[in-house]
């Protein structure tokens, strides 16, 4: 029987603590701290996104629930819910951002050699954002509408693994075009994006970085086309076009050619319309890094299913951007352990069973492989034959 340290603890193993301590020694996290450090409000942090609390009291009262355990899962004293929203508060939101930043990095490395389902070397990734309603009375520093407040997750998800390479937390108000400027292209790499993110003087910019842009055309569009490829109209490419922006300011925004590819999806029957600045690959290669970009959608309605990022411990700008980035940490690190330990069980499937059993001293590779069957036989000279055969 494995009698060490609890899962939650093998957990945090992972954690790249020297680095940490040299991000919390920047912002200057630890200074005037008595009772709870920035390590001990992480580990709390990700207790309360792996275990699913909802509210500081769900924290207090569930771990000291297992005070006798908290010692050796990295907690000096009994948690306060009192000292932990005044952390929130207080302590610089950067510090978890730094930190998730460097966990991210760690898990693009172990995850850069992911087949993409695309035949395709150059790194993918895809952009949008998501929001978040919040309640305007509680939350007035982001507002969004009228009657109600909101902050908005813009997020650059590597599609090999999943991993997120970019995310800006922002008001409702922030358009999503906005977050191109923000973005160091990297070249050679392609960015899908939805219709949303159609500037054409933006685009022409990622265009002379040197890297490649999918997106969908916007209706009506004003272009003249200068010739035409030949195309698979069996295969859903309708055509496949080199076009010029008519109008003086869209010449002028984007001066150079672009590839426009109409295609009809032939099981909805539907036809979608793409845009690009790459004219090496198929189109049939363009329209499937199109649909690639689902993924960004389905890691949005993941970690709002799976993490605690709709419920807030705190209503303060720094105590929200604190749980968001602790978040996006905990679920890059449960992404690290995965890839490390070479498991077969997806990330909801570690996550499930971390949430009901954190506590338990079981080998964190063991406990982790739900398919594998763990059968102990006990031979114990006390017990007794009921049937003798």
């Amino acid at each position: 029987m494995y009698v060490g340290k609890t899962l939650f603890a093998q957990v945090m193993e992972f954690v790249p603590w020297t680095s940490f301590t040299r991000i919390v020694d920047r912002y200057r996290g630890n200074a005037g701290v008595r009772t709870l450090s920035c390590a001990e409000q992480f580990r709390a942090m990700a207790f309360a996104q792996l275990t699913w609390r909802e509210s500081l009291r769900d924290i207090e009262v569930s771990l000291s629930a297992n005070a006798p355990k908290l010692y050796a899962m990295g907690f000096r004293s009994p948690l306060k819910r009192s000292t932990l929203a005044d952390a929130n508060e207080s302590r610089d939101w950067r510090i978890w951002f730094d930190l998730a930043t460097l966990l991210i990095r760690r898990a693009r490395k172990l995850y850069a050699s992911d087949s993409l389902g695309v035949e395709l070397d150059n790194t993918v990734y895809a952009l949008d954002s998501s929001t978040i309603d919040l309640c305007l009375n509680l939350f007035e520093w982001a507002p969004f509408r009228s009657t109600k407040a909101a902050i908005k997750l813009h997020t650059l998800l590597d599609l090999r693994g999943s991993i997120p390479a970019f995310i800006h937390i922002s008001d409702g108000k922030l358009h999503d075009v906005n977050v191109l400027d923000m973005l160091s292209f990297e070249p050679g790499a392609f960015y899908v994006m939805d219709r949303g993110y159609v500037d054409f003087s933006r685009l022409y910019a990622l265009h002379q970085a040197g890297a490649f842009f999918v997106t969908r055309a916007k209706s009506p569009m004003d272009a003249r086309r200068v010739y035409s490829a030949v195309t698979d109209r069996g295969a859903g490419v309708i055509c496949d076009q080199c076009v010029m922006l008519n109008g003086h300011y869209s010449a002028k925004k984007y001066p150079e050619h672009l590839r426009r590819i109409r295609f009809k999806d032939p099981e909805s029957g539907k036809t979608l319309i793409f845009l690009t600045n790459n004219t090496t690959l198929p189109a049939l290669t363009i329209c499937a890094l199109y649909k690639s970009r689902w993924q960004v959608e389905l890691f949005f309605k993941w970690i709002k299913q799976h993490l605690r990022i709709k419920k807030f411990f705190g209503t303060s700008e720094n105590a929200v951007k604190t749980q968001v980035w602790c978040a996006v940490a905990t679920y890059v690190l449960i992404a690290i352990v995965k890839k490390e330990l070479q498991l077969d069980a997806s990330l909801y499937t570690c996550l499930q069973i971390l949430s009901v059993s954190v506590f338990e001293k079981t080998q964190l590779s063991c406990a982790l492989q739900p398919d594998v069957p763990s059968i102990e036989t006990a031979d114990d000279a006390n017990q007794l034959i009921l049937f003798n055969f």
